[in-house]
Order: structure tokens, then sequence, then C-alpha cells
């Protein structure tokens, strides 16, 4: 009995913080299916129409991201007023990425929509809450679409996998992945790098195994699933924008974007073979202790000088 007691307990203390977000998540649904039901809402999910629920919504994600998290946003001026493509770390978990939509449309009143994993919308319930979000499956064509109606769109190059495999070394994992570089370059938009500091303290996956990597690539599906939910401090920078560029292709694109220092001016860039850090590792090196330390991002929540 003791030692059954202790093992729930473990678990609990484990995975406790990752249930309750996925609460929330339901939660949140709920609310929208009470608010589409009372209002008879029959109105397009991205419409203004939705606009005072989600406001709602918003501040309910982003008062449990100060709590929590001690959230901040750094960088919201290096968007672009029109459209653009957000390409981002992917952490265990993307709470940090939901705390960014909420506080961007807190501050702007403007809504990002978010490339997904077809994962994703197999989940039961979640319906409404990803088309009132912008929540979208990622082709082409759709992202095109978005981007000709003034839409920021996000990516994680790395997606599901970067999740499931990278660790406190924050390495990203993208594969031979350059659709979000062809989609720039035909919308001729710019793509915008961003980062979450101390995501992979908040939140991480265990050790990778051979038997679990063979199961996701034979499936597609993250059977592994996420445990900590530590209040570590989260602080999400937004980088400088790569501006569209009518000379480049696509391959070069995606080298610029997988070889652009952080502080450096595209005009000043050498060839891009000699270039070792990525626009979002330039991030990560730049704010990100590596590996990452739990203490450390704990303490950084009494740490009232950083800006």
């Amino acid at each position: 009995v003791i030692i059954g007691s202790l093992t729930i307990s473990a678990i609990l203390v484990f995975f406790i913080v990752p249930l309750t977000i996925v609460f929330f998540i339901y939660l949140t649904n709920i609310l929208l299916l009470m608010y589409k039901r009372n209002n008879e809402l029959k109105a397009d999910p991205l419409s203004d129409v939705w606009n005072s629920v989600r406001k709602t919504i918003a501040r309910l994600w982003d008062t449990y991201a100060r709590i929590w998290h001690g959230y901040e946003l750094h960088g919201v001026e290096n968007l672009p007023e029109g459209p653009g493509i957000l390409v981002y770390y992917h952490g265990a978990i993307p709470i940090d990425y939901l705390y960014f939509l909420a506080r961007l449309f807190l501050w702007k009143k403007r809504l990002c929509l978010s490339v997904a994993d077809h994962f994703v919308f197999r989940l039961p319930g979640l319906k409404l809450l990803l088309e009132v979000t912008g929540v979208i499956p990622g082709t082409r064509e759709e992202c095109l679409v978005a981007l000709k109606n003034g839409y920021l769109v996000s990516i994680s190059p790395g997606g599901v996998r970067e999740a499931l495999f990278s660790d406190e070394s924050y390495q990203l994992i993208w594969g031979n992945r350059k659709g979000f570089a062809q989609v720039a370059l035909e919308a001729k938009v710019p793509i915008i790098p961003m980062y979450t500091q101390n995501v992979r303290e908040g939140y991480r996956m265990f050790k990778e195994r051979r038997f679990f990597r063979q199961l996701y690539e034979s499936t597609r599906l993250p059977f592994t699933p996420p445990y900590g939910g530590l209040p570590v401090k989260f602080r999400t920078y937004i980088g400088k924008p790569i501006p569209y560029d009518p000379n480049i292709t696509t391959e070069e694109l995606v080298e610029k974007v997988s070889s652009l220092p952080y502080n450096i001016e595209l005009h000043t860039l050498p060839s891009t073979k000699y270039l070792k850090s990525t626009a979002v590792q330039a991030l990560i090196s730049k704010h990100q202790t590596i590996p990452g330390n739990i203490w450390k991002a704990l303490l950084e929540r009494f740490d009232k000088c950083r800006k």
C-alpha cells in the first residue's frame, strides 16, 4: 500500500500540471460552445463576431501565464503590420505559444493563425476551439490564403519531432523542412524568428529511446507524455524579421533562416556556409543558459532588474 501510494503520488507530481493544462484547454472549448449556443452564432469562426469571447479567453490564459510563469513578451515591435511567417522553437508542450497568442491578442487585437500537426485535428472535442483560435493544418494553399488576407501565420519546422526529442540542450530538429520558405517566397512576406526562454525547464520529455523514436516515425503520433510544470520564468523573444528577397531561391532562404545570426544585418552576411547559428538558435544562444538549468530558471522569477 505504501509503495503504491508513493508511486501514485510521484505520478501526480510529474504529470498534474500538464494534465491541468489539458483540462483548461477543454474547459476553454466548453466556454466557446456555450457562447456560441447562447448567442446563436453561425458566423465564420475567424470573424470579429468572436472577438469578445476571444478577449475573455485571452485574459484567462494571460492571467495563468502571469501567475504560474511570470510570463513576459519581448520584441512585439519586430512583427510586421501586415502578413508574415513566425518560425519558433517547439517545447515539450507549446504552452508558451498559447501565452504568446493570448498576449498578442490583448496587446494588438491581432489573431495569429497557427499551423498544427495533423494529429491535433484528431483530438476529440476541440473543433470549435481550433477554428476560433485559427489553428490550421498548414497546407500550402491555406497558408497562402491566410497571408493574402493579412494574417500572421506561425509554424514550428521541428513540430512534434522537436517537442519529443529535443532536450535541455535546445537543439533544433528541423530535418529537411522547407515548406515555410516556399510559402514565404510565394506570398512575398518576411520570416520572423521566435523563442521562449526556459521552455524546456518548465516541461520536459523523458530521454529519447530508440523504441519511442521508431514508434513515432512509424505512426506520427506522440506516445511519450510530457512531465514537469514547474513555475519557471518564461520570456518569449521575437527576433528581427528576415525580409522578402525576390532574388533568392527556396534553398537559399532556408539556408538564411538556418544561418542568420540574430544581430547581423542581411546585407553584411558572408557566404552562408560559414555561419554557425540559426535565426532561432541565435535567440536561444543569446537568452538561454545551455544546458538548461531548472534552479536558475526558477530563481529568474525573482530577477526584477532584467527587462
